[in-house]
């Protein structure tokens, strides 16, 4: 075997390969995590296709995941190899001049050494002996069956795809493995006249190239159990593991969610086993064979392999004439997921007919094993397929097939009724077959029909990313303005970027593994630390007992002692030699448990047992109980929008030096807030302040990830290494980080909205409602950020709104990227949505409104425009009016759009929106001309109207798939409403060769703040970006540096760049004036030196100085505003709930870009998040507060699948002068138009439901998973499982 990772691809010393260096410079790296796992999936694609379509890319990269760019700067860097890449960008984010040729020549080669030991006849068996467990590697088949003979309980294992998450997850245990890859008879493959029999030790991705050839070569009424089988095979995983697991484990192991057992059992597959026998060896294939069918895949005893056998191969047999297989399924996301069901079903017929000869029908994920429907199948032999036998069937299929109220997972009428759409598609496809077969005498299915008959297609993204060009009389090393490369970009993509746990082991380090709380809420009667402490390589047991500072910091408890308040609280920690040490004893700790009464796990038991965190926060403006008096109609409604887990791809990593002298500490961890670690770690231990400094390494976070939580885990870390006197690594595993640190926090929102028939709206009344968890945590914070939000885009006179964070007993919730305004604006765009349904605006009313907004505006600016007939007013008369009739040309502009076609969702927003310069609820006077840019620009250039007439064209043409469009407008803000939050302070060193190293007291999360800040020293310098050199954040070069937060990381770090580098006055800044480092380079600061002028400068901003007063409900929170819209579509299939996202178009103000690159990459990658947020991202917690999303089988985040299939960006131009070169803070504002898909989701439902004759008004809950989008699409099978 010969491995080749990242490193031995190509590093910055050596050779950086081609596949990394466009990987940075296309900008696909942010946090750089995940960026080696892209590099290696694309460089093993150009080994063995040195020209990649963009198909072969997608697929390559789809068992990827990253969290921070959006997967589209990743796919792009791929495609630059591929030679028919078509150019989509109107504007280059990057320059291909610049890339390095790719030439496959000089890649290493696989060494020959390696291939003649394989080849060696004389070759013996391998065995590896460990403290616990042997490894045996055979060499010959005969080898094999006796090594499974002697050891028959033993696994063989070849992908470790089974046996390995079943010993890290479930803790089994296995002395003897047997692991016989590379065996040649397990890798063969050969056909016969009856079919083609596949090798056990063939991997799925072989399996796949076996049936693609098979299929290219055989007639094709004979491949159609092989049709099947590829096809899910494209979605089963992703290359890695279809690249080492095996035909033969899939086989063996049996999951109840597997997608290929199904098909291979409906295609009547025979499984060929052989073993060891007195003696002898049975090797004749077909010796002994075991039916794929019910009793085998239900682990019946009667079927099932004997322990000393081992399976040799599958033999799947040719498709029948008049035989038609098919596999369905349907997950939370199209790719890399297990099914929420699936199925493998086929039908025979009787030569000529539509009479059922044979029938099997196979569904996974119903039940603990595969389930065969065989009562079913054999109820309808010599029926017709017909109507009428649909209908027994699932009637039947249903009684057979029941799945428990309390079955694992849950969704148990979801499921029941994706049983019978499954079983439904099957039938239409087969209508569909048979009419092929015989056009005359088989009608085909109604054409309405057909578009259920096909999955959603994958395809490979394409897009443009628009920005402003930089004034050509700009200094040509000017960096500011330019989409410049990540400064770590390169370093990432190698994997040289040296990240917390990449940190070598220190002498005597020590590894920690938490003891977190089995209950919500108990008093702990004791706890037993004995069977840990007597574990092998432990050290100690840390308890509250072992803190000798405060336990409890602003209601953060580090460590509980007598009651715990959440399950996964910690409770104590075990400080061993080894992790797997650690993690062994922490199993033995013993604690016994009384439950305290009550638990309160939900918002609406919250609100039930009075039970808060914070006092209520509110706004109101204008008279709100008086204007509902009188307006036409008042509607009410609840909206639920839930969590969100950061899933950052680096889980919490901290890495505590307790110091030999002085008593210091050093922590080397990532976080958003290094002064509140350090302050926290600090009261936990006690030691002398001065002496205390916290170091932060270079290591992201998902975006408000990590605010409070390393505070917490540091202060945990810091009392070990403090009572152990020895460094302590604490790497959290995903399932004890996502249990521990919680996430984005749910809400509830309760609104009352009234307004007149034509659309505006005159009164709001809204309450907000928070999980906050059981500690306060930032919770108080996030819900006046979601009040002050709480209008978005819209004017409404009379409004109210108030809000309060609930305490629960979950983990504590926490900042999250957004901080409240994308749960909390759906429920506005909820409400104008809702308004729109009762507003049943046609065209003619739609001129009426506009007319009114004219006659306003016309007043305000003193024009006559409403004495004509507006809707003939020519584009010359419109670009003639003033700057201040801005208003008016977008009123006139959306009013000739909105003409051809209404959308009532479009046309509410527009009538309610901000319009001119105004002041919000909280009264701050805001200027919304951007706005109506970026709404204007996403109405036009996607051509919203019309591809909204088309899409309801495409729904009227079909019944199951809908598609469906919405656009949203986005006010977002930017910075914190306390001023010494916003401040910040940097230090520039000139050193005497002309080099310059840089810090701050910003955090870098992936979002390219270092970047931007050496581009600001960059033009303050004149000086060329290379002089420049940054020093990784530390509170030992700048202290007391506040949270890199609230999209103001560039802004208020920038400014205090600019303010220790060379101004107007000084010594140093006349030599910089006299001579640049370019044109002299070393000499003017040798001169400075040599008069004694300092080289060294710290500089500091006092801060946006923003304020909020709560009692009197007004202020200036926010120094500005962010504004963008953005449109998306959408195709729905109504029978499963899967989704497919066609197309998005965004428009942000970004002012003037410093760094466009990065500025489109936090837009596209926040977008992506939010748009997981809203749909395919699920937190599933028990009744007694148990979280049950724990990884990433039972948490889905997006893939490179799910991003638009078109995917456009604009950053559009405006002014903003309070901030640095006049940029705004985008870090976080493409969140919330994630929620464009999900309100796009619901107008595809809304379309079904018309079709159906239901309301068009339910519920606009959040996230909108395949399992809200079928039972929403009701039908008459969501009916007959609700009959049952």
């Amino acid at each position: 075997m010969s491995i080749t990772t990242v490193e031995g691809v190509g590093s910055i010393k050596k050779r950086v390969h081609p596949v990394q260096e466009r990987l940075a410079k296309c900008h696909g790296t942010q946090c750089g995590f995940c960026s080696p796992g892209m590099v290696m999936s694309i460089y093993t694609l150009l080994r063995n296709h040195p020209e990649p379509t963009p198909d072969q890319i997608t697929e390559a990269l789809g068992g990827n995941l990253c969290r921070c760019t959006g997967y589209r700067p990743i796919v792009e860097s791929g495609k630059t190899f591929s030679p028919s890449r078509e150019e989509k960008m109107c504007t280059k984010l990057y320059n291909e001049d610049e890339f390095q040729p790719l030439d496959p020549s000089q890649e290493p080669i696989f060494p020959p050494e390696l291939i003649r030991m394989a080849e060696d006849p004389n070759k013996r068996r391998l065995t590896f002996r460990g403290k616990r467990t042997t490894w045996f590697m055979p060499v010959t088949l005969s080898d094999l069956l006796e090594l499974k003979a002697s050891y028959p309980e033993a696994p063989l294992v070849m992908g470790n795809t089974a046996v390995g998450p079943g010993i890290k997850f479930n803790d089994e245990f296995y002395p003897v493995f047997i692991s016989p890859r590379g065996l040649p008879e397990l890798n063969l493959m050969n056909t016969t006249d009856n079919g083609v029999t596949i090798r056990a030790g063939q991997s799925l991705a072989q399996l796949n190239d076996t049936l693609d050839s098979l299929i290219s070569k055989q007639p094709k009424d004979k491949t159609k159990t092989y049709q099947a089988l590829l096809k899910h095979l494209k979605t089963l995983a992703g290359a890695q593991i279809k690249n080492i697991a095996t035909v033969g484990g899939h086989i063996y192991s049996r999951p109840n969610f597997s997608d290929l057992n199904p098909i291979l059992a409906a295609g009547k597959t025979i499984i060929n086993v052989a073993s060891k026998e007195g003696g002898s060896f049975s090797l004749t294939e077909g010796e002994r064979q075991i039916p794929l069918n019910g009793p085998f895949l239900e682990k019946l005893p009667e079927a099932n392999l004997k322990p000393e056998e081992v399976i040799l191969s599958v033999s799947i047999p040719y498709s029948a004439q008049w035989q038609f297989v098919s596999g369905l399924r349907l997950a939370q996301r199209q790719e890399n997921a297990f099914a929420i069901v699936n199925a493998g079903m086929s039908v025979e017929f009787k030569e000529g007919t539509n009479t059922i000869k044979d029938l099997q029908m196979f569904f996974g994920s119903v039940a603990p094993t595969v389930v065969s429907a065989s009562q079913t199948c054999k109820q309808l032999i010599g029926r017709q397929w017909d109507d009428q036998m649909l209908s027994d069937a699932c009637r039947l299929v249903l009684e057979e097939i029941r799945i428990p109220p309390d079955a694992e997972g849950g969704m148990v009428e979801y499921r029941r009724t994706l049983i019978i759409s499954l079983l439904f598609k099957f039938y239409l496809k087969v209508r569909r077959w048979l009419n092929e077969m015989d056009p005359q005498k088989f009608p085909d299915i109604p054409e309405k029909f057909a578009s259920a008959l096909d999955d959603f297609p994958i395809e490979t993204p394409q897009g443009v990313q628009m920005f402003q060009c930089v004034d050509p009389k700009q200094p040509q090393q000017d960096p500011v303005g330019h989409p410049v490369m990540h400064q770590s970009g390169i370093k990432h993509a190698t994997g040289e970027a040296i990240f917390v746990d990449d940190m070598p082991p220190i002498d005597q380090e020590l590894h920690l593994a938490v003891v977190t709380s089995t209950r919500a809420h108990a008093k702990i009667i004791s706890l037993d630390v004995s069977e840990a402490l007597a574990c092998p390589g432990v050290v100690d047991v840390i308890t509250a007992e072992d803190v000798p500072g405060d336990n409890n910091h602003g209601g953060e408890i580090f460590y509980a002692q007598s009651e715990v308040i959440c399950v996964g609280q910690i409770i104590c920690t075990v400080a061993a030699d080894t992790y797997i040490h650690a993690k062994e004893a922490a199993k033995r700790v013993k604690i016994a448990y009384e439950d305290i009464e009550p638990t309160i796990i939900t918002i609406e038991q919250a609100l039930e047992h009075n039970s808060f965190l914070t006092s209520e926060k509110k706004i109101e403006q204008g008279n709100v109980e008086y204007a509902f008096k009188h307006v036409d109609q008042i509607i009410e409604g609840e909206i639920h929008v839930e969590g969100q887990e950061h899933f950052y791809m680096e889980t919490q990593t901290i890495l505590a030096i307790p110091q030999t002298e002085d008593k210091e500490m050093v922590l080397h961890l990532g976080t958003q807030f290094p002064t509140h670690v350090q302050r926290i770690c600090v009261c936990s231990i006690k030691g002398p302040k001065e002496q205390d400094r916290l170091p932060h390494e270079k290591s992201w976070r998902s975006i408000w990830g990590q605010v409070t939580k390393p505070a917490l885990l540091g202060a945990v870390c810091a009392v070990a290494a403090n009572k152990t006197g020895r460094p302590i690594r604490f790497i959290l595993g995903r399932s004890d980080d996502m249990l521990i640190t919680a996430g984005r926090h749910p809400l509830l929102g309760k609104y009352r909205i009234g307004f007149m028939n034509n659309g505006e709206i005159k009164a709001a009344d809204v309450e907000y409602y928070i999980n906050g968890g059981c500690t306060p945590d930032e919770s108080e914070m996030v819900i006046e950020f979601i009040v002050l939000k709480s209008e978005n885009t819209y004017h409404i006179p009379n409004f109210r709104c108030r809000g309060r964070a609930c305490k629960t007993n979950l983990p504590s919730n926490t900042a999250f990227r957004g901080f409240g305004f994308p749960q909390a604006t759906v429920v506005v765009e909820a409400y104008i949505a809702a308004v729109a349904s009762k507003c049943n605006l046609l065209p003619e009313e739609i001129l009426c409104v506009t007319w009114g907004l004219l006659l306003v505006l016309g007043q305000l600016i003193g024009s006559s425009v409403v004495q004509d007939d507006f809707i003939d007013i020519s584009d010359e008369y419109l670009a003639g009016l003033s700057d201040h009739a801005s208003a008016v040309k977008s009123v006139v502009s959306f009013s000739k759009l909105a003409q051809s076609h209404s959308h009532r969702g479009a046309v509410i927003r527009e009538i309610n929106m901000y319009k001119r310069t105004s002041k919000t609820a909280f009264k701050q006077t805001f200027n919304p001309e951007p706005l109506r840019r970026c709404w204007k620009e996403c109405l036009e250039k996607p051509s919203f109207f019309a591809r909204k007439k088309a899409a309801e064209e495409f729904n009227k043409n079909n019944y199951w798939k809908k598609r469906g469009l919405a656009v949203v407008p986005m006010k977002f803000s930017v910075a914190v409403p306390i001023a010494y939050y916003n401040q910040a302070a940097a230090l520039v060193h000139i050193f005497l060769d002309g080099s310059v190293l840089l810090t701050h007291g910003g955090c870098e999360l992936g979002q390219g703040l270092h970047t931007k800040m050496i581009q600001v020293a960059s033009r303050e310098l004149n000086i060329p970006q290379s002089y420049v050199h940054f020093s990784e954040t530390s509170t030992v070069t700048v202290p007391n540096a506040v949270l890199t937060a609230g999209s103001m990381g560039a802004d208020v770090n920038g400014k205090a760049v600019q303010e220790c580098l060379p101004d107007s006055s000084g010594p140093a800044s006349t030599h910089h004036q006299e001579k640049t480092l370019k044109e002299s380079g070393e000499e003017w600061v040798k001169k400075a030196f040599e008069e004694s002028i300092s080289l060294s400068a710290t500089g500091y901003f006092r801060g946006y100085q923003t304020n909020m007063d709560w009692k009197k409900e007004e202020g200036n929170p926010y120094p500005y505003y962010v504004y963008g819209a953005a449109c998306s579509e959408v195709e729905v299939d109504c029978l499963t709930g899967a989704h497919k996202l066609l197309r998005t178009d965004i428009f942000v103000d970004a002012a003037f870009s410093i760094n466009p690159a990065l500025d489109i990459g936090q837009i596209e990658g926040a977008f992506i998040q939010g748009m997981g947020f809203y749909t395919t991202e699920e937190l599933k917690y028990s009744p007694k507060g148990v979280l049950y999303s724990r990884g990433p089988d039972d948490y889905k985040i997006p893939t490179v699948t799910e991003i638009p299939e078109e995917f456009y960006v604009t950053l559009v131009r405006s002014r903003n002068p309070i901030a640095i070169y006049s940029s705004k803070g985008l870090g976080e504002a493409g969140m919330f138009l994630g929620s464009s898909v999900l309100f796009a989701i619901y107008d595809a439902v809304i379309a079904a439901r018309k079709e159906r004759g239901l309301r068009d008004i339910f519920p606009l809950n959040s996230p909108a998973t395949p399992e809200v989008i079928r039972m929403a699409c009701t039908d008459q099978f969501t009916d007959m499982d609700s009959q049952r």
